[in-house]
């Protein structure tokens, strides 16, 4: 099974070609520009290279979130119209799993960390033994001061675009602390991949009109409006 997989959920982008458990090609880029410009490029010049036609995909998977909104809208709306123009299934997974699967050639504990601002994380712990995950705990949205004391005792990895900031916010209080290397700390189109891969083999799939963001917060802009509506409220 050919799947193209997509992360587009940080400032980073990238896409991955796989077939099963093997990867054929991968792109990545970090550069600033916004994933509506960049990210199906991407994949056409992948496939393009590869010498593989969008119509020999059987699949295609997407990291669904948590992380930027405007990031997994633009992800998640191009796998729904890839999905939907071929008549292909579609899975999302967990950005902060799929960030996992692609630093799980790392031993120890993985604790998978994105900037939520307003001094919050989204945030999940996973353990990785023998290149095997196991999850510790479900996708939240945490303050990094409840998430220091959850992991001051403990030797973590930190993965993710939220590492480095975790790692000098967090480096006095949480001893344990290690940045994990920076070709495994981004997340990735093989990550995805991974953490989709099951889902497709247990035929766990969605249509291109099931599949669907998660967000875990709501948008700043309506938690501002929220906001402004009970402060009028109370008035």
């Amino acid at each position: 099974m050919k799947l193209l997989s997509f992360e587009s959920s940080a400032k980073s982008a990238s896409v991955a070609l796989t077939e099963g458990g093997r990867l054929i090609a991968q792109v990545f880029q970090n550069c600033g520009l916004t994933h509506s410009r960049t990210l199906l490029p991407m994949a056409e010049n992948l496939l393009a290279g590869c010498g593989v036609a969008l119509s020999e995909i059987d699949g295609f998977a997407v990291a669904a979130g948590p992380g930027s909104f405007t990031g997994i809208r633009i992800g998640v709306a191009t796998v729904k119209g890839l999905a939907f123009g071929l008549d292909r299934p579609c899975v999302g997974v967990s950005t902060l799993e799929a960030m996992a699967h692609g630093a799980r050639a790392l031993c120890g504990d993985l604790c998978c960390v994105m900037d939520a601002r307003a001094g919050q994380v989204y945030n999940a712990l996973f353990r990785c033994e023998n290149g095997a995950l196991t999850r510790l705990c479900d996708d939240r949205a945490v303050k990094l001061s409840a998430l220091a004391e959850e992991i001051a005792s403990s030797p973590q990895i930190l993965v993710g675009d939220g590492a480095e900031m975790c790692y000098n916010t967090l480096k006095e209080q949480c001893a344990g602390l290690a940045l994990a290397p920076e070709e495994l700390r981004w997340p990735r189109g093989t990550g995805v991949a991974a953490a989709a891969l099951p889902y497709f083999e247990r035929g766990e799939i969605l249509s291109a009109q099931q599949l669907d963001a998660v967000y875990l917060r709501r948008p700043q802009a309506e938690r501002e409006r929220l906001a402004r509506l009970g402060a009028a409220q109370s008035k």
